[in-house]
């Protein structure tokens, strides 16, 4: 399994004048490549190919007076940028045909420099090492101190430098490490996610929704409306951006090490786990976008997904059109919609029934029962040939003259 491990690294003024010097030309060579393509599709020529294009716009550029600063950073810098267009352009054509899976993929766009994020990558063919000292020698910018909060599992086969909106510096190490299987446990745990209670599981157990946006919400509203008193274009307005950008990071860096806990605290103790399957983004656009997006249900999700995958648990997602809310878990009726301030429900079966308790042991029983099926077995009937007296609606039909495509056929 690939993992990647994040570290803040503190480069110094030389340095980052060589890294901005190598996201310039990164981006130089992205929107390049992008610019070729976008004319050529419009002149009804062919698709340039990845070769082709690395030719044009690497090699044949730094040969230019106009590109001829290409050449100060390292070369593995811009065949990875050319490497993310052609990904971006596989992605969308995928997208287009059908075989990508979800929401629709945009053509790719140029890049900006000033786009809030700026990265770069080196691969092994770069030889980026990491020294005995701990620092991070990297090609044409130099040795980079690193703050090292934990160790590599193994050797990384590649390292992402970006920076953030905050000004903060990070290298992203893509490592190939084992499975660690943790000890097999007996409980299983279905989770019902929420606004009031971040997570109620099917034991019984809440958590409550630490909403870390609305506990920050009086100090960036006072950083914004700082921002906004600022002149635009002038030196006070872009370290006003900084602050804001800083206490949005805060914000979201929090949120992030709180649903690592969880999530690995709920990995650890379940052998199996079923979430429901929420369309976020769709939720997103409601009245409540505010508080579904500072819960970060997907952040979440997907913490589980792939903790469970390399621990060796079970995670599986329950239809997202599945009645969890609505069903008794007790006698499996389904029942009339409810509003949302209606936390609680008696079934006439009798059961009394805690809303959130309630939608997360029916979302653990829809798991467990979709697990049991996951070998392909026919759960349906097969198909029953329908006797002739049924075949057709009316009698005579079979007996009519009808016209397929022109053709009259007796």
């Amino acid at each position: 399994m690939q993992l990647r491990y994040n570290y803040r690294v503190y480069p110094d003024a030389a340095q980052r004048v060589a890294l901005a010097r190598a996201f310039g030309c990164a981006r130089v060579v992205f929107n390049d490549g992008l610019r070729l393509r976008q004319r050529a599709r419009e002149a009804g020529e062919e698709y340039i190919c990845d070769a082709e294009l690395s030719r044009r716009v690497i090699t044949e550029a730094k040969r230019t007076q106009d590109r001829a600063w290409l050449g100060e950073v390292s070369a593995v810098v811009l065949q990875q940028a050319l490497a993310d267009l052609n990904t971006a352009y596989r992605n969308f054509f995928a997208s287009l045909s059908g075989r990508r899976k979800g929401r629709a993929v945009a053509p790719p766009r140029y890049r900006s420099r000033k786009d809030n994020r700026q990265a770069i990558r080196f691969t092994g063919n770069a030889r980026f090492k990491v020294l005995v000292n701990g620092r991070l020698r990297l090609p044409k910018i130099g040795d980079v101190p690193v703050r090292w909060s934990r160790s590599l599992p193994c050797e990384p086969t590649s390292v992402t430098v970006v920076k953030d909106a905050a000004g903060r510096y990070f290298a992203s190490f893509v490592v190939t490490a084992d499975d660690w299987p943790l000890p097999p446990v007996e409980s299983k745990i279905g989770i019902d996610l929420g606004l009031t209670h971040f997570a109620v599981l099917s034991d019984g157990t809440k958590v409550t929704a630490p909403k870390f946006m609305r506990r920050a919400a009086r100090r960036l509203k006072r950083l914004q409306q700082d921002l906004a008193r600022k002149q635009r274009g002038s030196n006070r307005r872009k370290k006003a951006v900084v602050r804001v950008a800083r206490a949005h990071a805060r914000v979201a860096d929090t949120r992030r090490d709180w649903q690592h806990k969880l999530s690995t605290a709920i990995i650890r103790d379940n052998q199996a786990v079923y979430v429901e399957d929420l369309c976020v983004a769709g939720l997103a656009r409601t009245r409540l976008a505010r508080s579904i997006l500072d819960a970060g249900w997907a952040d979440f999700t997907a913490m589980l997904e792939y903790k469970a995958a390399r621990h060796g648990r079970t995670f599986g997602r329950v239809d997202r059109f599945f009645p969890s809310t609505r069903m008794c878990s007790r006698c499996g009726r389904i029942n009339q919609k409810m509003p949302l301030d209606v936390r609680s429900w008696a079934c006439p079966c009798g059961a009394v029934h805690d809303r959130d308790v309630n939608a997360a042991i029916n979302i653990l029983a829809a798991g467990q029962a979709d697990r049991l099926n996951d070998r392909r077995a026919r759960v349906r009937p097969g198909l029953v040939p329908a006797p002739r007296s049924e075949a057709v609606t009316y009698p005579d039909a079979a007996r009519s003259t009808r016209s397929v495509e022109g053709i009259s056929v007796p």
